[in-house]
């Protein structure tokens, strides 16, 4: 039920992140090392404690102003989240209908607010010492609601960057590693060999301290590192345009902004503010929803945009809008043009994927064929196109077909996120069961069931390499990042790791190849961009910012990484000489 929030990225989820400060597109209230709170956890920190109090006096006249208060908010978060029945239920034993609140005044994410605010206040409580000073220098951030609960959770805290500090201290004193990061290897799907021993949990386990230190020399110096501020809220994608330095990004503001970072630009902080509205009462409104997803068409002449609000939009390239599309009954959680650009592609809440017909606005086909949210699509060809859902199904559609013409399962868990490869003929798919694997429309099971990632799979890139594509002599490879703070990078033909890149503190939210194949840029929320060789697996470049990376990026020329961040930020690195 609550499942889908945490996706989007979404979902790029990707509500969680609204949990987390409101940490928009992907509500997030837990650790940062952890995905959007299941429902389990929901109920049991928020919802039963006051269900509990509220079915204990359920009489009436001795349930304070305050409960009645949380009370309403709670009744209001479970219709925004669409949890009919229980707000029924709940409504039903709380008496709520018998106070003198006007839902209708309540504002939307009110819940989340409160929830929110609390959780900064413990933050703020376990990062100051008695004296008012910060603990060691530095806040302790990323308290999941359990922790916030928890009566120990200072010392616990602050043993915990104890030890974390001592480790690196220790590490520092050790000769530096020379694979720079990376554990590569040949064996069968993934259980690599690092210096002649199984390269397994424990292995990565004793080296942790090693593997993230990073090498001074690799850092990126500031003057080669502009940060964009305009945001007022996270921000969750970014994307360059295909043909020009234009950088478009999507907040949750609910603004899509277009950077322009062209060498003749008249200003650094040039920016175009896309505004998204919704009608009510005969006027435009701000629609109050995050922009979760966004996609340029090949000329780069058109931004298409997602949105909570359940519409996509179509805009220039210079900031104004040309269509709005309107028929998903939820949020958008992600939307693709073709390659002719005559379509655009979205996935929504409502378990549908649409085509829309880019010229028109009007709606081609609807494909109601998921049992629950889709959170990915992604074109195979110009009519032809795949889909994920939280159903664990993929899904192979066609304009004009009433069935899907290929349907895959194989999955145990939720399918986060599907590619295509160049060719348009291996569909590779990361799911929540911690595997990757390698479709074809030739069978109906998976070609590799890659079993490597100790935690869930948020996404997966080709490299623009091998057949196909503007680098035919290079190998094809496939990378994945995790929520086990690795990227891993895959020889699909082989069905083996070749290399697993291990810098990253915090989940990885993004990878993304540089147009020639030879790099490869990770986002991760420990606000750690990196650039890695793909050959070597060394790493090349690393910038530290100040929020948590949401998407990168690389720019058609191959020579600046844009990267969204948690605290409104967008960086553009400069990787020219």
């Amino acid at each position: 039920m609550f499942f889908f929030y945490d996706k989007q990225r979404a979902r790029k989820q990707r509500w969680w992140w609204w949990w987390r400060r409101r940490r928009r597109r992907r509500f997030h209230i837990r650790s940062t090392e952890e995905k959007a709170p299941a429902l389990c956890d929901l109920e049991l920190l928020v919802v039963s404690p006051w269900y509990t109090a509220l079915t204990e006096h359920s009489g009436g006249a001795y349930i304070h102003t305050v409960v009645r208060c949380v009370c309403a908010d709670l009744m209001v978060y479970l219709q925004e989240s669409g949890f009919s029945h229980s707000a029924f239920t709940f409504g039903i034993e709380s008496h709520i209908s018998q106070s003198n609140i006007n839902g209708a005044l309540v504002p939307p994410a009110a819940l989340i607010s409160i929830i929110q605010k609390g959780l900064q206040y413990v933050e703020a409580e376990v990062s100051i010492n008695e004296d008012g000073t910060l603990f060691d220098g530095r806040p302790i951030e990323s308290l999941s609601l359990i922790d916030a609960v928890m009566p120990d959770v200072v010392q616990t805290r602050q043993q915990a960057y104890r030890d974390k500090m001592a480790q690196q201290q220790a590490a520092a004193s050790a000769p530096a590693s020379a694979t720079g990061g990376s554990i590569t290897g040949n064996a069968k799907n993934g259980e690599n060999t690092a210096n002649g021993e199984e390269n397994g949990p424990h292995a990565l386990a004793n080296n942790h301290a090693d593997l993230m230190e990073v090498d001074g020399d690799v850092e990126i110096p500031q003057n080669k590192a502009m940060v964009l501020r305009g945001h007022e809220s996270e921000v969750f994608i970014c994307a360059w345009n295909p043909v020009s330095d234009l950088l478009a990004s999507g907040s949750g503001d609910s603004t899509a902004r277009i950077w322009n970072l062209s060498e003749n630009s008249t200003s650094s902080s040039t920016q175009l503010v896309l505004r998204h509205c919704i009608r009510e009462g005969g006027q435009d409104v701000p629609s109050n929803k995050d922009v979760t997803s966004l996609d340029w068409n090949s000329e780069g002449t058109l931004l298409a945009t997602g949105s909570y609000d359940g519409f996509a939009r179509i805009w220039t390239k210079d900031g104004n809008l040309a269509s709005t599309l309107g028929q998903h009954k939820g949020p958008i959680f992600a939307l693709k043009w073709n390659k002719k650009g005559n379509f655009i592609l979205s996935a929504g809440v409502d378990k549908t994927t649409i085509i829309w017909d880019a010229h028109t606005g009007e709606a081609k086909q609807q494909f109601p064929f998921h049992s629950a949210p889709a959170l990915d699509v992604d074109w195979q060809s110009n009519n032809t196109f795949a889909s994920c859902s939280t159903d664990m199904c993929i899904h192979v559609c066609k304009l004009g077909q009433d069935r899907p013409i290929k349907t895959f399962q194989g999955h145990t868990n939720e399918v986060n996120a599907i590619k295509w490869d160049p060719t348009g003929n291996l569909l590779a798919s990361c799911s929540d069961d911690m595997t990757l694997k390698i479709w074809s429309m030739k069978q109906d099971s998976c070609v590799h069931d890659l079993q490597a990632h100790s935690k869930e799979i948020y996404t997966i890139k080709w490299s623009p390499t091998g057949p196909g594509t503007n680098n035919p002599s290079a190998n094809l490879m496939l990378a994945s990042a995790s929520f086990d703070s690795t990227v891993r990078l895959w020889d699909v033909e082989r069905g083996i790791c070749i290399h697993t890149l291990t810098k990253h503190q915090e989940p990885v939210y993004s990878v993304a190849f540089s147009p020639d194949g030879r790099h490869l840029a990770s986002g991760s929320f420990d606000k750690c961009v990196h650039i890695w060789n793909t050959q070597t697996g060394a790493l090349v470049h690393s910038y530290r910012g100040t929020g948590g990376i949401f998407e990168v990026c690389w720019n058609a020329a191959g020579d600046k990484v844009g990267a969204s961040a948690s605290d409104g930020s967008v960086c553009v690195l400069d990787l020219r000489k």
